[in-house]
């Protein structure tokens, strides 16, 4: 018997939490629409995500969501428009974590800047859109989360409003947001017009009944529909084809919002991925009325997407745009999650999503020393960065963590996600992709070493004023490289729960 009973819509509750965050941002700008008390609005998003965090993980360790016989089972809200289930609290986590990064960090990195009680109400409202997003199980209630993430993100890209490359970059991402969502919503009217069903569940008995019956005749209709639902996630993740938005989006955007799309917003993409692909098309059914084995394109897209975004990354000289050209290259890697589904394994998507929360302290923590550069003045180019281990040892040394960490090196995190990746391939039968992976990690490494050769072997430019150490941005750069050494080698749960959730999916 639970020691607290709790209303079913209480399981919602770390998307609460950010939303009402949000709000209250909101009522003090209204109260006080000229105040820049940095404390107070960094302060507020920060506890507001970390309250969010604290419940999301008192959920998972109490058993919510989870199937057997400690478990509580997935919880449908609104008619099985949400669920809560172990994928959707992990996936809450994530972003929670990156949030409550990003507004730390920004306590530093936006002094002086105007907007800045709309900034850190934006970036909440965000939040709380990704939040949604792991929850949602309609393709409805999936494009409007998406849109609640997507349309503050076009604002924050674009918020420094006296810089030319942040209104320019807002102006990219914004257009080329509004293209991928027209293509998602004509392959949810498809999707729709083949079944007459939105809701996950409710569209995977109709193909199956469908397979069994052998009348189903719209099966092309179908396939096109899937096609283009493939094509806005792959926009949402920065997977290629659709990825050029994000090396012009992040180049131009405040470097905590750099951090907080390519890891957060990424993650959010890929959990309406794992969930609408292992719930509404069941691959037997799906492959018999559309005639193709839909795994087979995220096979390529893995292939392909961790391939452009590795050697593009490595001809880069501007610091952001090769972790921008980077983060291109661990979609591929996470896409591994979806290419082995038609091998029902558990083990290929649980590390896909050990891959995505180690991914949210790595990259997160990259992008925010990059932000730490920026507050220091200094330039944008791998020459720019020489020398600055000599000036900042405890920053350089979390970068060196960073920079290993998603080349792979162990022990570190980004080692043990990746070693689950190749392994998860290798049973998934997927022997290409894992040959791909083994390759562009290798490649990865090159351009890694080159921003560490950097900062700690080349001569420092002759003039360099002192730096600073602002404390909101080096406390969340150290917090950042401490999980990214010890998550997935001291924390046996993660893998746990990530398989769990995996399982439950597949099941």
């Amino acid at each position: 018997m639970a020691v607290v009973e709790l209303p079913e819509w209480a399981a919602l509750a770390p998307v609460l939490i950010l939303a009402g965050t949000a709000l209250a941002l909101f009522v003090f700008d209204s109260i006080n629409p000229r105040s820049t008390n940095r404390t107070v609005l960094a302060g507020t998003a920060a506890i507001g995500s970390l309250v969010a965090l604290g419940v999301a993980v008192w959920f998972t360790v109490a058993g919510v969501g989870a199937s057997g016989l400690e478990g509580f089972g997935a919880i449908e809200l609104f008619d099985g428009q949400l669920v809560v289930d172990q994928m959707a609290l992990y996936f809450m986590i994530i972003v929670a974590v990156v949030t409550a990064l990003v507004s730390v960090a920004s306590y530093d990195y936006m002094e002086g800047h105007t907007y800045q009680a709309e900034y850190y109400s934006l970036v909440m409202l965000a939040a709380t859109g990704m939040a949604t997003m792991a929850a949602a199980n309609s393709l409805v209630t999936i494009l409007i989360a998406l849109e609640l993430a997507s349309l503050p993100s076009y604002a924050l890209v674009a918020i420094l409003k006296d810089n030319r490359g942040s209104i320019e970059a807002g102006l990219k991402y914004f257009l080329i947001g509004a293209l991928s969502s027209a293509i998602f919503v004509y392959g949810i009217s498809l999707v729709y017009g083949a079944t007459g069903y939105l809701q996950l569940d409710a569209i995977a008995t109709q193909l199956e009944t469908g397979a069994a019956d052998g009348e189903f005749a719209y099966g092309g209709l179908l396939g096109l529909g899937i096609l283009m639902l493939i094509g806005g996630f792959a926009f949402k993740t920065a997977s290629v084809p659709f990825h050029f938005w994000a090396p012009e989006a992040y180049e131009g955007a405040p470097a905590p919002i750099a951090a907080f799309l390519s890891s957060a917003s990424k993650a959010a993409g890929f959990v309406i991925a794992f969930r609408v692909f292992t719930t509404a098309f069941p691959l037997d059914a799906t492959s018999a009325l559309i005639g193709v084995d839909w795994t087979l394109a995220f096979v390529i897209l893995a292939i392909v997407t961790m391939t452009v975004g590795n050697f593009a990354a490595a001809t880069q000289q501007n610091v952001k745009r090769m972790l921008a050209y980077s983060s291109i290259g661990h979609a591929g890697y996470a896409l591994i999650g979806l290419a082995g589904l038609g091998a029902g394994s558990e083990l290929v998507m649980g590390a896909a999503m050990m891959h995505l929360l180690v991914y949210g302290f790595m990259n997160t923590g990259a992008f925010l020393f990059v932000a730490l550069a920026e507050h220091w003045g200094v330039g944008r180019t791998f020459e720019d960065y020489n020398g600055l281990g000599q000036r900042a040892p405890v920053a350089c040394f979390a970068l060196v963590i960073f920079m290993f960490s998603l080349a792979g090196i162990p022990p570190l995190g980004g080692f043990w996600s990746k070693y689950f990746l190749f392994t998860g391939a290798i049973e998934a039968g997927l022997l290409v992709v894992a040959a791909a992976l083994i390759v562009n990690s290798a490649l990865s490494l090159y351009y890694y070493s080159r921003l560490v050769k950097a900062v700690w072997f080349e001569e420092p430019p002759a003039a360099r004023d002192s730096l600073g150490q602002p404390t909101g941005l080096y406390a969340a750069i150290v917090f950042a490289a401490v999980m990214t050494v010890v998550l997935l080698p001291g924390f046996g749960p993660v893998v746990e729960t990530a398989l769990d959730a995996a399982a439950a999916m597949i099941a």
